[in-house]
């Protein structure tokens, strides 16, 4: 119950923080309203919209009242899109975790047999042109390796559209733009993981028992690799859907990081808001459920956790 209620905090907090950010811009709804249409509005056009946006309101006082709305499931109306916020998100959101479930699913399959392979071959040589390759992928930008893949795959070898539709083969090259630097890292990471499990004594000792290396990584090290595991992957979740952003304006893919990219550039204020509270939400869902399978994987968690709960 502490841990959902701090999550509860977190949420709170994102929400502030992100609404008076918004406050900052230079310009607000009612100005860049007119200004996307072509219109150069008068100063009494721009005070009376603004009156109707609510905008002419202390900003503590419109906060408020935004989540009062927000408690009762209102997020508001977007000046932009002229719809309401909920309808305008929930079109949009199955198609962002649409690519970032197919991108997690990438770094999942390659990450892992990779940090094995890794881990366990450290002096062939293959490994060392992994090596090479993982620093290669942390250090590329992932906006100019999309650019490379379009000019590549789409432009030179007409392998696969330029604007990315929501059919599998729109997927492919913006799921790789996000789960390449995924990958590299996570392999790097799964390497280590395993290299400190294969140094404790416990291996030492099973070893000694003549235990096969086989038995040894499958029954013992993976599952102590994979609770560690378990937390670096609910943080790629939210990596994922952060980095969509950038990804899915270059491509031009329908989602909600194209659409508040959008929102940002004509200051909608409330599918920004709106944005930050859905990437919050799913952020904070899914890290309060990797917190529960770390206890489920990992049982000595469980116990550290009730002693503490019992000094307390």
């Amino acid at each position: 119950m502490r841990r959902f209620l701090s999550l509860l905090s977190i949420l709170f907090f994102v929400t502030l923080i992100t609404f008076f950010m918004i406050d900052l811009a230079p310009s607000d709804s009612a100005e860049m309203y007119y200004l996307s249409k072509g219109i150069t509005p008068s100063e009494e056009v721009l005070n009376q919209t603004r009156h109707e946006m609510g905008l002419d309101q202390n900003i503590a006082l419109r906060y408020v009242n935004w989540l009062k709305d927000v408690l009762h499931g209102n997020l508001g109306y977007s000046y932009h899109y002229g719809q309401d916020v909920n309808t305008q998100m929930l079109s949009k959101l199955p198609n962002t975790l649409k690519l970032a479930g197919f991108s997690f699913v990438i770094v999942i399959c390659f990450s892992i047999p990779l940090g094995i392979y890794s881990a366990t071959h450290r002096k062939s040589f293959l490994n060392q042109i992994l090596k090479g390759t993982t620093f290669l992928g942390l250090s590329l930008p992932n906006f100019w390796l999309a650019l490379i893949l379009i000019l590549v795959f789409s432009v030179k070898l007409n392998l696969f559209p330029v604007i990315s539709g929501q059919d599998f083969k729109g997927l492919i090259l913006p799921a790789c733009c996000l789960s390449i630097p995924m990958i590299c890292s996570y392999t790097r990471m799964i390497q280590n993981a395993l290299l400190e499990q294969l140094n404790q004594d416990y291996v030492v000792g099973l070893k000694a028992r003549g235990m096969s290396s086989k038995e040894i990584y499958v029954h013992h090290v993976l599952p102590h690799v994979l609770t560690t595991l378990s937390s670096l992957l609910g943080l790629s979740i939210g990596h994922l859907l952060g980095g969509t952003a950038i990804i899915e304006t270059i491509f031009s893919y329908q989602g909600l990081g194209n659409m508040v990219i959008e929102a940002i550039r004509y200051r909608d204020y409330p599918i920004i808001q709106a944005y930050a509270l859905y990437m919050a939400l799913i952020y904070v869902c899914v890290n309060f459920f990797v917190d529960f399978l770390q206890q489920v994987l990992n049982p000595q968690l469980r116990r550290v956790r009730h002693e503490k709960e019992i000094k307390n």
